[in-house]
C-alpha cells in the first residue's frame, strides 16, 4: 500500500501573494557533455565536464506557494547529461522547465558553467598541450523568444606601444655611445646586438585577459573551439601551453610584431566578431594585468545593436 505524503506545494498559499521573476536553483552538481576540437583537426569528440548549473522559471500565479523545483532537477538530469550540449539543445530544455510548469510559468532560464579544455599546437615546434578556458553556456525563454549566450575567457599577452618606443630610444642611445664617430664593421656590430649591451631595454608586457560574451542562433552545434580561434586569431599572441626554445622565439616575435593597448586589444576583437555572421551580438572585455601599474587597464566594447548588450563596466550578471 502506497503511502500518503503531504504536499505543501499544492495546500492553499495564505501569505502575502504576488508574481516572482525567477524561482529556482543555482549551484546545481552535473556532469554535462560537450563536443571537444581535436589539436589535430580531426572530428571533434564528446567529453564529459563537471559544470555548475543554474535552473529558473518566473512565477506568474501569485497564489501558487511556489514552482516544482525537483522537476527542473530531473528535467536537467534527463536532457543535459546524455548528449552534447548545443543551442537546439539548451531550447529543449527551456520548453521542458515551461511546459513542466503549465499555469505557473511563462519564462525560464538555465545555466551551465564549466572548465573547457582543448589541445592547442604549440607555435613552431611539433608538440601540444591543454590550454584551460572558463566557459558559461546560458539560455533564456520569454514568451516563447529563445536566446543562447556562449561566454569565454582567453589569455593572451599584451606587449605596451609605449614601453616598446622608449625601449627602442634607448637602444639607439647605446648604440651611439657605442659607435659613434667609429667605422662601422658589419661583424662588429652584429656581435654587439647579441649583448646584453646590445639590447639594453625591453618593453613591458604582461598576462591579459579576453572576456567575450556572444549570441548564438539556434543549432545543432556549439563552436567553442571556433569562438576561441576568431579571439586568438584576432590577438596573435595567444599564451602557450608547451614551449621549446623555438616557440618562445616566436612568442616574442609575435608580441614585437602586434604591440597593443588594451583599446587596441578590444577594437581588434569588434572587428573580428563585427565580421563573423555566427554572432547575432556581442560583448568584450580585456583586461590587462599591467606590469608597470599596479592596477588593470580594462576596455569594453559591444556589437551596438538596438537592445542589445549594455557596456557596462562589470562583466556578468548573474542572470543576464
Amino acid at each position: 500500500m502506497t503511502k500518503h505524503m503531504p504536499d505543501i506545494a499544492c495546500q492553499p498559499h495564505h501569505g502575502p501573494s504576488g508574481q516572482l521573476n525567477w524561482v529556482g536553483m543555482s549551484g546545481i552538481e552535473l556532469p554535462i557533455l560537450v563536443k571537444q576540437a581535436q589539436a589535430d583537426g580531426s572530428a571533434a569528440v564528446e567529453v564529459r565536464l563537471s559544470s555548475q548549473a543554474q535552473a529558473y522559471v518566473n512565477l506568474i500565479d501569485p497564489q501558487s506557494k511556489g514552482i516544482h523545483m525537483s522537476r527542473l532537477y530531473l528535467l536537467l538530469d534527463q536532457l543535459a547529461t546524455q548528449e552534447a550540449l548545443t543551442p537546439n539543445r539548451v531550447k529543449t530544455i527551456l520548453d521542458k522547465f515551461v511546459e513542466s510548469h503549465q499555469g505557473l510559468s511563462t519564462h525560464a532560464f538555465v545555466e551551465f558553467k564549466f572548465d573547457y579544455y582543448e589541445r592547442r599546437l604549440s607555435l613552431k615546434s611539433d608538440n601540444s598541450g591543454w590550454k584551460h578556458y572558463p566557459t558559461t553556456l546560458r539560455g533564456e525563454l520569454r514568451n516563447g523568444q529563445f536566446e543562447c549566450e556562449l561566454s569565454i575567457e582567453v589569455p593572451y599577452s599584451s606587449t605596451c606601444p609605449c614601453s616598446a618606443a622608449l625601449s627602442r630610444q634607448l637602444i639607439q642611445e647605446a648604440f651611439e655611445a657605442q659607435f659613434a664617430g667609429k667605422s662601422l664593421d658589419y661583424n662588429t656590430v652584429l656581435a654587439w646586438l647579441g649583448t646584453p649591451e646590445g639590447i639594453n631595454a625591453t618593453p613591458h608586457s604582461q598576462r591579459s585577459y579576453a572576456q567575450v560574451k556572444v549570441k548564438v542562433q539556434a543549432g545543432d552545434q556549439l563552436e567553442i573551439s571556433d569562438l576561441i580561434n576568431h579571439i586568438e586569431d584576432a590577438l596573435q599572441t595567444p599564451v602557450q601551453a608547451t614551449v621549446k626554445r623555438e616557440d618562445e622565439q616566436e612568442f616574442a616575435r609575435l608580441n614585437a610584431s602586434n604591440l597593443m593597448f588594451c583599446e587596441d586589444a578590444a577594437r581588434r576583437l569588434q572587428n573580428r566578431l563585427d565580421n563573423s555572421a555566427e554572432y547575432l551580438d556581442f560583448w568584450v572585455r580585456v583586461n590587462h594585468l599591467e606590469s608597470l601599474h599596479p592596477h588593470d587597464a580594462v576596455a569594453i566594447v559591444t556589437k551596438g545593436i538596438e537592445n542589445g548588450y549594455n557596456d557596462e563596466p562589470n562583466y556578468m550578471d548573474p542572470m543576464k
